[in-house]
């Protein structure tokens, strides 16, 4: 296949949900209050995911509690599937 019939076609999309908040304990994954987890937005794949958690991430630094999560919703949705995020 060339490159041009490669270029129209469409990259599957492989959602992730981008979220964050502050834990209970730096060393765990337990959020301190589920009511104030941040959803920063579903994003149609890891590349666009990752830009959204580097921005947010940095914008919390200063707190050590603060933790920012990127979350491969494509593979909930689909387990059996084999597919993995380019990177």
């Amino acid at each position: 296949m060339d490159r041009a019939m490669s270029e129209n076609i469409p990259a599957k999309q492989l959602l992730h949900l981008v979220l964050g908040g502050e834990l209970t304990n730096i060393g765990d994954t337990e959020f301190k209050d589920i009511d104030k987890i941040d959803i920063v937005g579903v994003y149609p794949n890891y590349a666009s995911a990752y830009s959204a958690w580097k921005a947010q991430a940095q914008k919390t630094v200063d707190n050590a509690q603060m933790r920012y999560f990127i979350v491969h919703l494509h593979r909930l949705l689909d387990p059996d599937s084999s597919a993995r995020p380019a990177r």
